[in-house]
């Protein structure tokens, strides 16, 4: 039986697109919510705009000026974005492009919007196995931010409580793809990297580990595939 209704924080990448697919087979509604937080990558609001749209979901965009927080390769154009060849390129602990709580902000602005439209449930497609040093992404804060959630709502009342769910955090990011093409999901629309545009620069991390989530399923990544039918690679 599947349940009624939740919202799925969608930035519209490869794990968000996911957690909506994943979504769609798990509820009777679903919702998506995205953020306009001073990204410099604004290319992923677009691309999550057009993947909802294909899906028949509702999607919402809530902003927040990250960008005045500052810290971020993300949100600050003076910091340059990593550029990396291999995995081991790659530094132990937060990267540059670590937005400072991010989630943190999302989850509970997310958690604000839900509660106001009585909703229980969030999603969010949380992947750690990947990518180990963004610290808001583990399920212990995920747990942390239910509990503070729950505590700071009408749950605290009495209300039904909401819930967090990070469904693909024990997952790679190959395990992901392959999970949502057993759902049918087309991620020609899905963007992952950090340079800020549609086609994947091949030299930021997030490149990098889509690149070798694909090769490992043993298919084209359908992004890829479509910007050569257009003729943009």
């Amino acid at each position: 039986m599947r349940q009624k209704s939740c919202v799925v924080l969608f930035s519209g990448g490869l794990d968000s697109t996911t957690a909506l697919g994943w979504a769609l087979a798990q509820y009777g509604r679903v919702f998506a919510l995205s953020f306009d937080y001073g990204q410099r990558h604004r290319v992923e609001l677009r691309a999550a705009a057009r993947t909802a749209r294909r899906l028949g979901v509702p999607r919402t965009v809530l902003k927040v000026d990250l960008g005045s927080v500052g810290g971020s390769a993300l949100t600050d154009p003076e910091i340059p974005i990593p550029r990396v060849r291999r995995r081991s390129d790659i530094r132990p602990g937060p990267p540059s492009t670590y937005v400072p709580f991010r989630n943190g902000i999302f989850l509970a602005l997310a958690a604000a919007w839900a509660e106001a439209r009585g909703l229980q449930d969030i999603i969010c497609g949380f992947n750690v196995i990947d990518s180990p040093d963004y610290p808001d992404t583990r399920l212990p804060f995920v747990r942390a931010m239910e509990r503070a959630v729950r505590a700071g709502t009408r749950a605290a009342c009495g209300a039904p409580p909401i819930r967090i769910l990070a469904p693909f955090a024990g997952l790679k990011k190959s395990d992901i793809i392959r999970l949502g093409l057993s759902l049918g999901i087309d991620y020609s629309t899905a963007v992952s990297c950090y340079a800020g545009t549609e086609a994947p620069c091949r030299r930021c991390s997030a490149c990098l580990l889509r690149r070798e989530a694909w090769r490992e399923v043993g298919q084209q990544d359908h992004l890829e595939a479509r910007l050569k039918k257009e003729g943009r690679r």
